[in-house]
């Protein structure tokens, strides 16, 4: 993999995941307790002895340059490197990244610094442990100019990709973006028994692309209109005369898209034996090494529960959740369904006085609370007494220091939330 540089595209303003992407990129927002969404993409290139990325971004990027620096670096003698390409006003362009082709489009001379054969393209919010060696052996047996990992769907997640169709040698001859139910029949693809059966007969994009150095630089110039590859460059060149393969991909994968989608597979990963799997040998995740102290954990029954690093534990009880580094959740509270993000920093006990002299809750969860279903950002203070119950009953909206969406309470990050408070 030498011969490869990778591009990790960090996205858009996150507006679908908002309020997590109010003061942060999409690629920054926290998972699964103490990483970042962007370590999965990099984890996976470093697995795969992948060693030149570049993150491309523009919104909210502080904290992702922070967490990358302070990440990722490699010895003096080596060539590799995960660096951030931000938007910037060039002689040739005056305008933020438009969309994903435009993004490589306007940072490609940096990514022709390193006189790589292959570009892969990479989505910074999806969760997924992907070799990519074994999609470039069947890039290489093609003898294609672009590759398109494909994952198999059903019907139901079919309208909101893209969907391929391929020839007998894995070489993908039709597209459509997005189809409707009714034109769904037309687009099965031959799969095997155990995915018919699971009703998984349309091949999706996945949004990962191996090119060509030249064919990628060829296509960006040539449609200098087209600023998506997704929408627009994927579907032309597969009408065109370059030689497009499909990477069949049959391992986990979810596209991180929505506060429901990232509420989903966070406490998934609380199960047995989840998907998406932290502990598989050879496939761990890369984040930054923060050398905090063990979680101390006083009186509390927990049940299917992720506790990471630094937390401080006295809850009555706590099921099916998630919780994040330096996390603070005081005596008899009950959390069920929820993602604690924890907190960036430890209050001193004269800090923590002043906050009970101006009454003001101190970072973490407070005494005899009541968390369901809902996500706590970080830095957030939540009093004692606190009732936070979110459900199928409750109206999406946008408040002063939470939102609900799709019956999912997120309370903001270094919000307050007084005592006694019922949502």
């Amino acid at each position: 993999m030498d011969s490869t540089v990778a591009v990790i595209l960090g996205g858009g303003a996150g507006t679908r995941l908002y309020p997590l992407t109010k003061s942060r990129s999409k690629p920054a927002v926290p998972v699964g307790g103490k990483y970042r969404l962007v370590d999965i993409p990099i984890s996976n290139c470093l697995h795969s002895d992948l060693r030149q990325i570049y993150v491309l971004t523009q919104f909210n990027s502080a904290s992702l340059n922070t967490h990358i620096k302070n990440t990722f670096s490699f010895d003096a003698f080596s060539t590799g490197f995960v660096d951030i390409l931000a938007a910037e006003q060039t002689p040739s362009s005056q305008q933020w990244f438009q969309g994903t082709a435009d993004a490589v489009r306007q940072t490609f001379g940096y990514l022709q610094n390193h006189r790589a054969e292959h570009i892969l393209i990479l989505s910074g919010d999806q969760l997924y442990q992907m070799d990519y060696r074994e999609m470039m052996k069947v890039h290489r047996a093609s003898n294609a100019q672009l590759t398109i990992a494909t994952i198999p769907v059903t019907a139901e997640d079919a309208t909101g990709f893209g969907i391929m169709k391929t020839d007998p040698d894995g070489l993908i001859t039709d597209f459509i973006e997005k189809p409707s139910m009714e034109e769904l029949p037309n687009w099965k693809s031959e799969v095997s028994d155990e995915l018919k059966a699971q009703g998984k007969e349309y091949l999706a994009s996945m949004g990962i692309y191996i090119f060509e150095n030249d064919e990628l630089k060829n296509m960006i110039d040539s449609i200098p209109e087209a600023l998506d590859f997704g929408k627009e460059i994927i579907p032309r060149a597969i009408d065109s005369d370059v030689t497009v393969a499909s990477y069949e991909y049959t391992g986990y994968w979810t596209d991180i898209g929505t506060i429901r989608s990232f509420f989903d597979a966070n406490l998934e990963l609380t199960e047995p034996l989840p998907e998406f799997d932290l502990y598989a040998a050879g496939k761990r995740i890369f984040t930054r090494p923060r050398l905090l102290p063990p979680t101390k954990v006083s009186g509390s029954r927990l049940d299917r529960v992720l506790v990471a690093e630094g937390a401080f534990v006295e809850a009555g009880s706590i099921e099916h959740s998630v919780i994040g580094i330096r996390s603070r959740i005081g005596r008899e509270s009950v959390i069920k369904d929820a993602i604690v993000m924890g907190n960036d920093f430890y209050p001193t006990l004269s800090e923590m006085e002043e906050d009970s002299e101006r009454n003001v809750p101190s970072p973490g969860i407070g005494d005899h609370c009541h968390i369901e279903r809902a996500i706590i950002d970080k830095n957030a203070r939540i009093g004692n007494n606190v009732r936070i119950t979110g459900g199928d009953h409750l109206e999406n909206g946008h408040y002063d220091n939470y939102s609900i969406i799709d019956g999912i309470v997120v309370v903001e990050k270094n919000s307050i939330i007084e005592d006694g408070t019922v949502i």
